[in-house]
């Protein structure tokens, strides 16, 4: 118990902070995920003798730190994936940037790419047969935030970011566009990897209604550490 540091906690939800180099959920390398230890947690908590439930119903990237939402029921699981799916849950970023945005405020809306995973899957295909998989699973949506910086010293910059929508890898590569990439993205960008591997960007607070009352909550945490030697 004393691993997950629980942010909120009701009959429905919980928010938990996920680190930076942690997955959110388990994937086929068997690394150890948050979702995981959230389940332990509950199930020492209360004394659970069998499965527990819970509700994945959104991600935050392995290399990224920040609030992370889980229905403990169902019912808690719907209602969250309902208010995602409606944009009534806004969620503020922090990143560091390389360089200096032109504009100290601004909003970034353009078609991004995203290409479904699945199509990983088709190993006994040939190479022609899987690009084909890959080019039917690619779709483009639009992308839209809100940025504004906070303070610079020119090298780096601290950014406070509000996504409008939620695509995937959205904030890295629309920053990455921008020409300011996200400090330690080397996946959009040719810096080199930072030491621990995280990347600068934080998902440092969310706002959302309970399942059942619809109380409103609002969750924040403070910057991480390490990136005051940046800015």
């Amino acid at each position: 118990m004393s691993s997950i540091k629980v942010l909120y906690e009701d009959n429905h939800i919980i928010a938990v902070y996920k680190a930076s180099g942690v997955l959110t959920q388990g994937d086929r390398t068997g690394d150890p995920c948050l979702m995981d230890s959230v389940k332990d947690y509950l199930k020492e908590k209360y004394k659970k003798l069998g499965n527990v439930f819970l509700g994945l119903v959104h991600r935050l990237d392995k290399p990224v730190s920040g609030i992370v939402l889980f229905g403990k029921t169902s019912k808690g699981a719907s209602r969250l994936s309902e208010q995602f799916r409606n944009h009534t849950i806004q969620k503020t970023y922090h990143a560091i940037v390389v360089g200096r945005p032109k504009e100290i405020k601004g909003v970034i809306k353009e078609k991004v790419n995203k290409i479904s995973f699945f199509a990983e899957g088709f190993t006994n295909k040939s190479d022609e047969e899987l690009l084909a998989e890959i080019k039917k699973a690619t779709k483009t949506r639009t992308a839209e935030l809100e940025y504004q910086v906070i303070k610079s010293n020119n090298k780096y910059s601290l950014l406070k970011i509000l996504p409008k929508t939620g695509r995937f890898h959205q904030i890295r590569i629309q920053m990455a566009n921008m020409g300011c990439p996200i400090l330690g993205d080397v996946k959009y960008s040719t810096q080199k990897a930072l030491a621990d591997n995280s990347i600068g960007l934080s998902a440092t607070a969310i706002t959302l209604k309970t399942a059942t009352e619809g109380k409103v909550v609002n969750l924040e945490i403070p910057l991480p550490e390490d990136w005051k030697k940046y800015i």
